[in-house]
């Protein structure tokens, strides 16, 4: 992964919020925060938080002495993420690598994660993190996407731009995010971590829009896929977001669309 795939800048951070999170991320942050409560979970770590759409999900589920500290590597993500959430006494946000976690061994009941370790540099070496600070019976809790092929928007707006752009076409969604997706090598990886039990369930979901263009600003603007589209000077950011909201149009319809998304959900154990 380079550099450029983890750089959320600029208004990135407020059109993924505004645009992506809905758009993908929603019913799947809801499914985190209720397998994060299935259980004992009094002391919380959220890793790569992002703009914050589990910590909205998974607070109102958390008990009144819970702790709950939500982190992540972006600063920008993170001050977006505690704008969004209202004043906790129980939430404290802390700017934080999950490769190179600054808490004590054995500090959480549960780290969760929401489509973070995709953009680990060593996901084994953020596993192994992970399992340093749970205390003994601890979960380690997050989704990965599955293949591009079989989350649609995705697919179809990285198969125009390859249209567009036949030369070099750009793959972050793909290379990136959608690039993780192998359950047998994410189990090994959690293996090599230290984690002796890993469960792994596969699960779609309905992505919906109320235009065809949304999902085109939510991909094209909103993630580092507008890096490699603005490092292109074929055709500007705004021609190929509009190339985009065509397929996307003539692929799924003119008015609200809808389209398949799917993920895997994991949980690690000790």
């Amino acid at each position: 992964m380079s550099q450029a795939d983890a750089l959320f800048a600029g208004e990135m951070p407020e059109l993924y919020d505004a645009y992506l999170v809905p758009l993908i991320f929603q019913s799947y942050a809801e499914e985190i925060a209720r397998r994060a409560v299935d259980g004992n979970a009094e002391s919380v770590l959220e890793t790569a938080a992002g703009t914050g759409i589990v910590t909205r999900a998974l607070a109102p589920l958390l008990g009144s002495d819970a702790r709950y500290v939500v982190s992540d590597l972006n600063a920008p993500m993170l001050r977006r993420a505690s704008a969004r959430q209202p004043s906790d006494k129980r939430i404290s946000w802390q700017q934080a690598d999950a490769l190179d976690l600054p808490f004590d061994d054995g500090t959480f009941d549960l780290v969760c994660c929401q489509f973070g370790v995709m953009f680990f540099p060593d996901r084994i070496a953020g596993y192994r993190e992970a399992r340093r600070v749970l205390k003994p019976g601890g979960r380690f809790l997050f989704n990965v996407w599955d293949r591009i092929e079989e989350n649609d928007f995705a697919r179809v707006i990285t198969d125009t731009l390859a249209l567009l752009y036949p030369e070099d076409p750009p793959s972050f969604l793909a290379r990136t995010p959608h690039g993780y997706h192998d359950v047998t090598r994410i189990e090994a990886d959690l293996r090599s971590a230290g984690f002796a039990k890993v469960e792994i369930q596969t699960i779609a979901h309905a992505s919906t829009a109320p235009t065809a263009n949304h999902p085109a600003i939510a991909y094209c603007q909103g993630t580092p896929l507008r890096n490699e589209i603005e490092a292109r000077p074929v055709w500007s950011l705004e021609t190929a977001t509009a190339r985009a909201s065509d397929a996307v149009r003539e692929a799924y319809g003119d008015g609200p669309v809808s389209a398949k998304i799917q993920a895997h959900v994991v949980v690690a154990r000790i």
